[in-house]
């Protein structure tokens, strides 16, 4: 076999052998379709850090000992509970070690929206079903990101835990202010809305103003289900919602590109741009009525949200 034949085979092998971590969920989303036609546009990822501020992380699982393109898949660790680097579980937690897999994963074949993303694992509550009184330390993790976000380009934050409740509003604590700040920097910051099938309020701290909300519709389904109340900034194909805020992290670290890429003057859609990215979500996304709640809601679709920003079909 000649020599052009046999790479071009081995070129073949390796693409047929990357599988989106969450397949069908993806494929709603619109994330397979934008992964297609971008591919060599965008990086998917490569830049941006997600920082995930979850329950702690097993680092020396293979997936987050993973070396992409010669930048270490784990960028950084922080623990906020206990004040040192090592964000290991503790107690209760359990969730944040895989948590990072559909926004993130590049290993074994699998990958996540934003593959090629570095992550910050930052351990900020002792479970990611929580308590308002995990805020404190919640606040300290948030806080860390305000402090290190332009050393690590930090443009997006997993806010994963929930407490499992219905709150119809606002339940004032110490991380709104910081979740401002973050706002105020254009951080995206995003947290699932819970898994209760509740139509009167949300988990905290998705409920929080500072905070956007991440539903879920059933994955080939244009079906609300699971937490959802006018709150709810956007619904996402996932099982759990913690899954469906975890696939809009990674588009909206593919959409900040593509607003680049593409000189989008995303200042006409927000104050910042992390608000603006919201608003193209909300705008190009899928109308889901839904008569439990008696809202309609929007349903992400990345490849229409691309398209809009980007000067190609």
């Amino acid at each position: 076999m000649k020599l052009a034949s046999l790479c071009l085979l081995l070129v073949l092998s390796h693409a047929s052998a990357q599988e989106a971590a969450q397949p069908a969920e993806f494929e709603h989303s619109g994330v397979l379709a934008a992964w297609k036609t971008y591919a060599g546009v965008l990086s998917f990822g490569k830049g941006q850090t997600l920082a995930l501020l979850d329950d702690g992380c097993t680092l020396s699982k293979p997936e987050w000992q993973a070396v992409v393109d010669g930048m270490p898949k784990v960028r950084v660790s922080f623990d906020a509970v206990d004040g040192d680097s090592d964000p290991k579980h503790e107690g209760k937690g359990y969730h944040g070690t895989t948590i990072g897999i559909p926004s993130s994963v590049n290993h074994g074949g699998k990958r996540g929206v934003a593959y090629n993303n570095q992550l910050a694992i930052v351990r900020s509550l002792e479970c990611c079903h929580c308590k308002i009184a995990d805020s404190t330390s919640l606040a300290r993790a948030l806080q860390w990101v305000i402090d290190h976000h332009a050393e690590h380009h930090i443009t997006t934050v997993n806010l994963a835990p929930v407490d499992d409740k219905e709150h119809g509003e606002p339940v004032p604590t110490e991380i709104d202010a910081k979740l401002a700040q973050l706002r105020e920097l254009g951080i995206w910051v995003s947290a699932p809305a819970g898994n209760h099938h509740f139509t009167k309020g949300i988990s905290w701290p998705a409920s929080q103003p500072g905070c956007f909300a991440i539903g879920a519709v059933i994955p080939g389904k244009d079906q609300a289900h699971l937490d959802r109340h006018a709150k709810l900034d956007l619904l996402v194909p996932a099982k759990a919602t913690s899954s469906s805020n975890a696939i809009v992290c990674g588009s909206v670290m593919i959409l900040r590109e593509a607003i680049e890429k593409g000189g989008y003057d995303w200042k006409k859609d927000g104050p910042d741009i992390a608000s603006a990215m919201m608003k193209i979500m909300q705008q190009t996304g899928v109308a889901v009525e839904d008569a439990p709640s008696g809202h309609t809601f929007r349903r992400l679709d990345l490849m229409a949200a691309l398209r809009h920003v980007m000067k190609m079909p």
